[in-house]
């Protein structure tokens, strides 16, 4: 992230943290005023309460800080809303946090609590890991009083009276420390700054508008991390039963077939799937009528299990898939039956059928036998699965995909995509966020095939996501979306 030089000389007062005596006190109030006009434009500098508290007052109890507050705080004393601010500490060093002031919420109550502000947040920390920062967020901005919890205080143990004064009302935190390097230390009040001027809806200077840009897009990537083939393949062969699970057009059944085809399987597998009709017979073992010479008899039918059992045996020094599209489609404490028992990595089990097979009615899951099952997030006219099923499974979750998308030389696909991503992750309640239409309803070969895509495929999803009233907080941005892509797409 490109730094200004009012940033960096930031990074550095906050770097070096308390000086021995108060006359030393480096002027906090002019190095954040210096940010107006240098990164950000000069007129939000009259917008922002500014705070420097760095000088020791005459109460023994006082904890020095400096910050940004909301629009017409106090110029002391207490105050309310979002704020940034670091907490100082004599030797070296500063905590960066955002706070909720002690006032509540008011007058950001919007901003804390929204669910994107959340998310970000909680992002931010992941971006910030991946920089050798060590970061904590809380899960709820807006849940002030609630205690910092005991591991927040060993891991910033340095800052002990501003947590111990504080710490109910902090929401976000990560150390600045004096022997940080320049650029990580720049880098760390970036990813605040730029935070709060987003939320602030301040302007970013065209010379670090990319570098914002660059940021924010990276937040939301950690809002949407995928893994890639070869890391769900590796999981798989280490814990032998995964489910791929999320909303429609993640790529499921694509990323399902190509680990099949891959080199770990080398299409050796079963694709089978899933609906509401299969059953146990279906899946591991029944009885099929059999008719020969004007007489009736039953034989034993191997089920989709019996069948991967039988393949995999044959060739035990390969892996061998069994393919499961739409696994929850099924019921599956009926489909499996007892054969549930066998789904345990790490350990060979056997069951006794209730039909004998191939001259004998005991079963195990041979190891080379690997089941790979895909779970469609968005229909909520599927029970959840239930529990002693989930635990023998190891659940991977895709997101939607941006980089396909704007891999296209069609701007309306990339635009519609990020416009409908917005009002999700702004808006929508978790629950609701799992159903932000996947990649693959944006991906098309021409301008003209998009649009049909986007409007007999992506706006009739919408539309019941609509009518059934499963975007929560969420629906009236997702609405002013719907209308905005069927104004594009319609003849």
């Amino acid at each position: 992230m490109p730094t200004s030089s009012a940033l960096s000389a930031l990074a550095d007062l906050v770097r070096r943290g308390l000086p021995d005596t108060p006359a030393e006190n480096p002027p906090a109030r002019a190095a954040l005023q210096a940010l107006f006009g240098d990164r950000y434009h000069s007129r939000h500098g009259a917008q922002a309460e500014i705070r420097d508290a760095y000088g020791r007052a005459a109460d023994p109890t006082h904890i020095p800080f400096a910050g940004l507050l909301p629009e017409g705080s106090n110029t002391s004393g207490p105050y309310g809303g979002m704020s940034l601010v670091w907490f100082p500490r004599k030797g070296g060093g500063s905590l960066l946090t955002f706070v909720v002031g002690t006032l509540g919420l008011s007058p950001d109550e919007s901003i804390l609590g929204r669910p994107g502000h959340r998310r970000h947040v909680a992002a931010m920390r992941a971006y910030l890991r991946r920089n050798g920062v060590t970061a904590w967020t809380k899960p709820d901005p807006a849940a002030i009083g609630t205690p910092l919890p005991p591991a927040v205080h060993e891991a910033f143990a340095g800052y002990a009276d501003a947590l111990r004064r504080y710490g109910p009302f902090i929401y976000a935190c990560a150390e600045v420390g004096v022997e940080a390097p320049d650029d990580r230390a720049a880098q760390t009040l970036a990813a605040f700054l730029d935070l709060y001027a987003y939320e602030r809806r301040w302007q970013v200077l065209a010379a670090h508008r990319a570098g914002s840009d660059d940021y924010l897009a990276a937040l939301n990537a950690e809002l949407f991390a995928n893994p890639s083939e070869d890391e769900v393949t590796a999981l798989l062969l280490e814990r032998r039963f995964v489910v791929l699970q999320g909303a429609p057009g993640t790529g499921k059944t694509r990323l399902s077939d190509a680990i099949r085809e891959g080199p770990a399987f080398q299409a050796r597998g079963l694709p089978v799937q899933f609906h509401p009709a299969i059953t146990y017979e279906d899946f591991v073992v029944g009885l099929a009528p059999q008719p020969a010479h004007d007489t009736l008899h039953f034989a034993v039918r191997p089920g989709w299990l019996l069948q991967a059992v039988e393949a995999a045996e044959r060739a035990p020094d390969v892996a061998y898939l069994l393919q499961i599209d739409e696994i929850n489609r099924g019921d599956l404490a009926k489909v499996l039956g007892e054969a549930i028992y066998l789904f345990e990595p790490g350990e060979v089990r056997e069951i006794t059928l209730p039909h004998a097979w191939n001259g004998g009615a005991r079963l195990r899951l041979p190891p080379n036998l690997y089941v790979l099952g895909t779970m469609n997030t968005a229909d909520r006219s599927i029970a959840g699965m239930d529990l002693a099923v989930r635990r023998r499974f190891a659940f991977v979750t895709l997101y939607p995909d941006r980089d396909p998308v704007a891999a296209q030389p069609l701007p309306l696909a990339a635009d519609a995509f990020d416009r409908l991503a917005h009002a999700f992750v702004e808006h929508a309640p978790d629950d609701a966020l799992a159903l932000l239409p996947g990649q693959a309803y944006y991906l098309a070969k021409t301008e003209d095939q998009l649009r049909r895509r986007l409007r007999y495929e992506l706006l009739p999803l919408l539309d019941e996501y609509l009518t059934a009233g499963l975007l929560g907080g969420a629906a009236a941005e997702v609405q002013t979306c719907r209308d905005w892509i069927s104004d594009r797409v319609a003849r």
